[in-house]
């Protein structure tokens, strides 16, 4: 267990907003977040004036972002415009409401990657991911899974399952941005990118918002949704790894084994109580590692865990129900955390994981974290 074992159950995500995601040249960071924030205020049923605290992702300047929003806040927080920020976001504003330093907090993320062009890594970023003669994010992930399938025999077609499933869901999904199914047969013909990931196993850089709106357990009962307990934290980083293009020869193994275990001890479930899995999925890879490290399956044999459309609605363990990063839209994570509150909600349509329960997000990665969320 961790330091963050008073918190369970403690503190509830009670509204959710998004925008469409695309391309919308016409619009900015501070349009798109705006229009998530009325989403999440209008789901949950609050008064708008009644958020008292604010925290931005990937926003220019949060104050800004409070002055179009109307809203005089006394907690505020600015987060960097890197992946992964997602649940450190929210477990800061889970700490800052149980401190008593806001009552109502907005968490507001805007992406305008498509319509600016914006790419990750290559020429525009040099002695970031220029170690080993990296352009990019991917070639790291590339070479983990290189690795990966030569100590453990994973093949391209196992690692086709996360994309296959994941489109699956994104056509059941009336949001999701890619609408067209893929079998196996499709990703291993799709265009190879870096050796041996092809297009299929890249995430989807689109425009788009989300908005969370969170309070505390006692609060939430006056809401008009049914509220979703934050019930088990788990944090660790491995800054090692973080320094040289996110490369890292175990995979993030250790510090997910260790996110893990903290997670699971806070909640007081492990693995196997996991109804849906919300994993961040920047490259295909990134799931095998995060199935492995956080306990689904022993070491090296993710890929055969994922086999047989395991990770599909109605298989063993339905994850990234929205269709992820891969094939519903690159949030950096946001998304996933409120497809699993819409999930816990039964919000889902053709996509819902009958009963569920209890939903996970993780992302494994240099700053690895994750969430278990239940019912409240």
């Amino acid at each position: 267990m961790n330091d963050y074992a008073k918190l369970k159950d403690r503190i509830a995500i009670v509204g959710v907003g998004n925008t469409a995601y695309g391309n919308f040249p016409d619009n900015d960071d501070y349009g798109l977040g705006a229009e998530a924030f009325r989403n999440a205020i209008e789901d949950c049923g609050l008064e708008k004036n009644k958020v008292d605290g604010l925290l931005v992702c990937r926003i220019p300047y949060y104050a800004r972002m409070g002055e179009i929003l109307g809203l005089s806040p006394r907690w505020t927080v600015p987060l960097p415009p890197h992946g992964r920020m997602s649940a450190m976001g929210i477990i800061e504003a889970a700490a800052a409401l149980e401190a008593g330093l806001c009552d109502y907090a907005a968490l507001i993320y805007a992406n305008i990657g498509r319509s600016r062009r914006v790419n990750y890594g290559g020429e525009e970023s040099p002695g970031v991911w220029d170690p080993f003669g990296f352009t990019s994010p991917g070639a790291a992930h590339a070479l983990m899974f290189q690795q990966h399938r030569a100590m453990y025999g994973t093949t391209t077609r196992q690692l086709a399952e996360v994309s296959v499933a994941f489109r699956h869901h994104a056509c059941l999904n009336p949001d999701a941005v890619m609408k067209q199914p893929i079998s196996i047969d499709d990703h291993e013909a799709a265009r190879p990118i870096v050796e041996p990931l092809r297009l299929l196993d890249y995430c989807l850089i689109n425009d788009g918002a989300v908005c969370v709106i969170m309070t505390t357990k006692e609060r939430a009962r006056d809401l008009k949704k049914r509220p979703i307990m934050i019930s088990g934290i788990g944090a660790r980083e491995a800054y090692e790894t973080a320094s040289i293009a996110n490369y890292d020869p175990e995979c993030w193994y250790h510090q997910a084994r260790d996110v893990g275990r903290q997670v699971y001890g806070m909640a007081g479930v492990g693995p196997s109580d996991i109804d849906t899995l919300m994993c961040y999925d920047n490259f295909s890879p990134t799931v095998l590692f995060s199935l492995e490290g956080l306990g689904f399956c022993e070491r090296g044999e993710s890929g055969g865990f994922v086999e047989g459309g395991a990770l599909k609605v109605g298989g063993r363990l339905p994850t990234n129900t929205d269709g992820g990063h891969l094939s519903n839209s690159y949030m950096q994570g946001w998304a996933l955390n409120v497809e699993a509150v819409r999930q816990l909600r039964g919000e889902c349509g053709a996509r819902q994981v009958v009963g569920a329960e209890v939903a996970q997000f993780c992302a494994i990665t240099p700053c690895s974290r994750s969430i278990i969320y239940t019912r409240g």
